[in-house]
Formats: C-alpha cells, sequence, structure tokens
C-alpha cells in the first residue's frame, strides 16, 4: 500500500518529535537516578562513619595539672583541670595494676605535651583548641588502651 505524498509528511514531522520528546524524556530520567543514586550512596555512607566512631560512654576526671610553660620570656604557669571521655567504662577493680599504669602514662604523656606549649598560644582559643587535639592524638598514641576520644578542661589558667 502506497503512501499518498500527504501521509508520508505528516509521519516524517511526527517520528522525529516522537524520538526528541523521548531523548529528553530519557535523560531527565538518567539524571533523576544519578541524583538518587548519589543521594543514597552519601546517606549510606554517613551512616557507617557514625557507627565507625565510638562515642563517649564515660569520663575519668584526672587531678589538675600545674606546669611550667617553654616560655622563652620568662617563668610562666599553666594551671589546667583535664577529664577525659574515653569510649568504654572504666572499671578500677578488675586490673588495678594494668589502671594505675594507664593513668600514669596518661598523666606522663599530658605533663609531656603541656610543658611544651608557650603562654602566647594558650591564651587564644585556637590555641585552646589545637591543645586539646594535641592531647587527644597523645592520649591515643601512648596510652591507647584508654581510648580517649575527647578531651575537656574543667580549669585554665595561664599565670604570665
Amino acid at each position: 500500500m502506497a503512501k499518498t505524498p500527504e501521509q508520508e509528511e505528516s509521519t516524517s514531522k511526527v517520528g522525529p518529535a516522537k524520538w526528541r520528546v523521548g531523548v529528553v524524556a530519557a535523560a531527565l530520567l538518567l539524571a533523576v537516578a544519578t541524583a538518587l543514586a548519589w543521594f543514597l550512596f552519601h546517606h549510606s555512607r554517613a551512616k557507617q562513619t557514625a557507627k565507625a566512631e565510638p562515642k563517649v560512654k564515660a569520663v575519668l576526671h584526672l587531678d589538675p595539672f600545674v606546669v611550667n610553660l617553654a616560655d622563652p620570656e620568662g617563668d610562666r604557669f599553666l594551671r589546667v583541670g583535664i577529664d577525659l571521655g574515653i569510649e568504654g567504662e572504666q572499671d578500677e577493680r578488675s586490673h588495678p595494676g594494668q589502671a594505675a599504669m594507664s593513668l600514669a602514662r596518661a598523666r606522663d604523656t599530658i605533663l609531656a605535651i603541656l610543658t611544651a606549649c608557650d603562654a602566647q598560644a594558650l591564651v587564644t582559643p585556637a590555641g585552646k583548641a589545637n591543645l586539646k587535639d594535641q592531647l587527644t592524638k597523645g592520649l591515643r598514641e601512648h596510652a591507647p588502651e584508654l581510648g580517649v576520644r575527647e578531651v575537656y578542661f574543667n580549669e585554665f589558667l595561664v599565670q604570665r
């Protein structure tokens, strides 16, 4: 059956139009699918990261520290009270010798870090935040059995 010129003309005009609509619909569908996949991937990664990092379950109170600071301008002192946010519960009755050793190692690490500081850096908020980071990193390296996650200052006095 032969098509008339009018039928042939109307078919050729509708064909490309339908093809363009199909391409646009496919591109739109691909964009939506990509956005959905990105959202689901990043949302699940955030949950895994939150689960992977243990939270603070207990706080270990330490006696205050009074140290000489490493200041070239003269005698400067720091008095600081520190509490440690730890991953697990501290049960001193289970291994009293090990708990004492861990505490001694923690105090030694803290003293080594504090005595290397200078007063000018410690009086700024950025200096205190940097000190917390140094203490957390040092305690994780030298006393990993404590499971230190956070360092809290409950007293902070620099005598200049």
